[in-house]
């Protein structure tokens, strides 16, 4: 199979991200390759037309912005997100009897039943104790290290029948025999180079990102959602010609647990890192978002080859199709008919298809980024999202082709101006 280089480089920023610790840092390194200066939060900000910039925070949301050479007119925002659900590693994790096992809670809406049965292993930050204070450094110890095993069918005969697990009990990684008790920590304190003081870890599939299928135009991977937004996002963004509004790339932490963190969307990052732009070009705030528009990118529902029924009949998004715009009448997601046609617009003059979706309507939907940020920068807002199937699975699908239109969208979105009209808004 001969990929492209958009495609292999996709592949690599999933397979090198087994937790959003790794997919954050490995952006960084992409930024500062590009030239982007790295901001401190808690420093002044000295910012220069033409300048190229990004911050960080807790090493797992990053926002990066530029500033124009002439007087910005409004921000051009787009938000994902880096975080995925899975098991979080308790402290004090390890459980000992007839074997040693490991204490782990579940992080985010999952489905549990495709984590059994497969190899796993652990990655995410660690705090080390340096001598001279504390420091954050990433770890992924990779081998195959954990398996969380399934019950015989002669033991539990109603395993297909909707069995019903218990996080407690159904879903603890098997490390070894009791002569693995302590092992763990030497292991995760050897790849650290310290002695731990704390730690935010994460199990991770240790599968690859593979593209399949007989049209090679399917790809599966770990954390699609929404990873695969991420990865166009920041590609628009850098492929993005100059213009005349200040782009502005959110990642961030914490939407598979409702964003309420330091990182998550519900915090003062965004509204914070504008008004400190704001601040140091000597421009007023209100007055840029008054001219500014957000793409809030994160993945969606494609209609499922076995149960479609659970589609919406005339809004079921199909793999390869296209972007997807999603509609909810409670605001769940924020596109409303203005963000809409804009957004439809702009994917038309680079030819990139476009497509709807609503939940049925007896069914309910889940919630994203748009309408949590919009708390704080109230801006017309596009929900946005690349159609997958088995989302919030360790392992999901999605169409190749559709990658390739978000980077196309978004470098366009990145090149234009938002216009304010007496009738709405335009982007030129």
């Amino acid at each position: 199979m001969n990929l492209d280089h958009k495609t292999l480089a996709l592949q690599q920023f999933l397979d090198n991200s087994p937790s959003l610790y790794h997919a954050v840092s490995q952006l960084e390194t992409l930024l500062l390759e590009k030239g982007y200066t790295r901001l401190a939060e808690n420093a002044p900000w000295e910012l220069c037309a033409g300048g190229s910039y990004f911050l960080i925070r807790g090493g797992s949301a990053l926002v990066a912005f530029r500033i124009p050479q002439r007087g910005p007119t409004g921000f051009l925002l787009s938000a994902s997100h880096t975080d995925r659900p899975t098991f979080k590693v308790k402290e004090h994790g390890e459980l000992v009897g007839q074997y040693t096992r490991l204490a782990v809670e579940r992080y985010g809406g999952m489905l549990i039943a495709p984590w059994l049965d497969r190899p796993l292993s652990i990655a995410g930050r660690v705090l080390v104790d340096t001598g001279d204070g504390v420091e954050s450094r990433l770890v992924n110890l990779d081998q195959d290290l954990l398996m969380i095993p399934n019950v015989a069918i002669h033991m539990n005969r109603k395993a297909n029948d909707g069995y019903a697990w218990n996080p407690a009990v159904d879903v603890l990684p098997l490390v070894g025999s009791t002569q693995a008790q302590g092992k763990l920590q030497q292991a995760l304190e050897q790849a650290a180079g310290g002695k731990l003081l704390g730690h935010d870890l994460y199990l991770y599939l240790r599968q690859k990102a593979t593209v399949w299928g007989l049209e090679e135009n399917l790809i599966s991977s770990a954390g699609l959602d929404d990873l695969q937004c991420v990865w166009g996002c920041t590609q628009g963004f850098l492929n993005a010609a100059p213009c005349g509004a200040i782009p502005v790339l959110c990642l961030f932490d914490s939407e598979e647990v409702g964003s309420n963190s330091v990182q998550g969307a519900a915090s003062m990052l965004l509204e914070s890192t504008l008004s400190r732009i704001a601040a140091a070009l000597s421009l007023n705030l209100s007055q840029l978002l008054a001219n500014s528009f957000m793409v809030s990118a994160d993945n969606a529902h494609a209609i499922h080859p076995n149960h479609p029924e659970y589609a919406d009949p005339t809004n079921a998004p199909m793999l390869n199709g296209g972007i997807v715009l999603k509609f909810n009448a409670a605001q769940r997601y924020t596109t409303d008919a203005m963000s809409a046609a804009l957004f439809r617009k702009l994917c038309s003059s680079v030819n990139v298809p476009v497509q709807s979706f609503y939940n049925r309507a007896d069914l309910t939907g889940g919630s994203t980024l748009g309408h949590i940020s919009l708390n704080h920068v109230s801006v017309p807002t596009a929900d946005i999202g690349l159609p997958q199937l088995a989302m919030h699975s360790c392992y999901e699908t999605a169409g190749l082709q559709d990658s390739l239109y978000l980077e196309k969208a978004m470098a366009a979105y990145y090149s234009a101006t938002l216009i304010q009209t007496t009738n709405g808004y335009t982007l030129a």
